[in-house]
């Protein structure tokens, strides 16, 4: 048993700590205020399930630490949009969609903690059409998994790069659900 411990440590490499965490994650605020500035026709949606751990982050740094007003906030559910869900064997369960504004022609920054293959952000961009058709739309993600991509889609925010190869999975946790904020580079 203890082997097996070890050889699953031996496996995981620290990608971010939590002090790293923080300060990538107020860069990313302080970027988000350089380009919009007054968030009035900027909405933050956080992409369901991970991505909204990240955006609530945001939105409480972004309005608690640099006193942005009343920033709007939801919470995107891509399950049905997704181009691969009747291709799994057990059944997908839907987070819920929270969206309390009106999305026509407004800014609206696409929120999720890793950017892999780009199908998630593609089903973003279908699924939020249900919602209006906004002005702009940006993507912000904590950790970028280059060489990735299966569709042309590049964050216009990024945390972190991280070269991983595809037997390698990036895994973020939150202090709000995980008890730590932290990102692992797990190798099967």
């Amino acid at each position: 048993m203890r082997d097996q411990s070890l050889q699953l440590i031996m496996s995981q490499k620290v990608l971010l700590n939590s002090k790293e965490v923080t300060i990538i994650l107020h860069r990313l605020a302080c970027q988000l205020i350089e380009k919009h500035l007054d968030f009035s026709n900027t909405i933050l949606v956080g992409i369901q399930p991970r991505g909204v751990f990240l955006a609530e982050r945001l939105k409480q740094i972004l309005e608690n630490e640099y006193q942005v007003p009343e920033i709007s906030l939801g919470y995107l559910d891509i399950t049905f949009f997704r181009d691969d869900f009747r291709r799994t064997e057990k059944p997908l369960e839907a987070n819920k969609t929270q969206i309390n504004f009106i999305v026509e022609d407004k800014k609206v920054i696409f929120i999720d903690d890793v950017l892999f293959t780009g199908r998630s952000i593609r089903s973003a961009l279908t699924a939020i059409q249900s919602f209006g058709r906004p002005s702009e739309i940006e993507l912000l993600v904590l950790i970028d998994r280059r060489f990735s991509r299966h569709l042309p889609i590049q964050p216009d925010y990024r945390g972190r790069q991280v070269d991983a190869i595809n037997g390698e999975k990036v895994i973020v946790s939150w202090q709000e659900n995980d008890g730590e904020d932290v990102v692992h580079l797990v190798t099967n």
